[in-house]
């Protein structure tokens, strides 16, 4: 049985919370009286970091992805097998019902 979810998924939610943190922290810098060159040098910062926590996020939903695509196609596998079993001791059955019908 299928479940629906309908909320948001774990990448959505992060990718709004570190937007949201950049946003806030270039917001903060930019009203903060300092020179422009130390301002435009810390919103670079925070950039390069947002784009690093970003990329590590990317790495970890892509691990994650594969680990649940792998273990789809290993539950795929188990089924294909065992719906081939069932089948083969069907025809089986059906075979042993024959020549027993063939015999009276």
């Amino acid at each position: 049985m299928a479940t629906n979810h309908s909320g948001p998924s774990a990448g959505s939610v992060a990718l709004a919370f570190l937007s949201g943190a950049l946003l806030g922290a270039v917001t903060a810098i930019v009203l903060a009286p300092q020179p422009g060159r130390e301002s435009r040098d810390r919103i670079l910062g925070y950039a390069r970091r947002t784009g690093e926590d970003l990329r590590d996020l990317k790495d970890r939903t892509t691990d994650a992805v594969e680990e649940v695509v792998g273990r789809g196609r290993e539950l795929v596998d188990e089924i294909s097998c065992a719906v081939r079993e069932a089948i083969d001791a069907g025809r089986d059955a059906m075979r042993r019902e024959r020549e027993m019908n063939s015999l009276d």
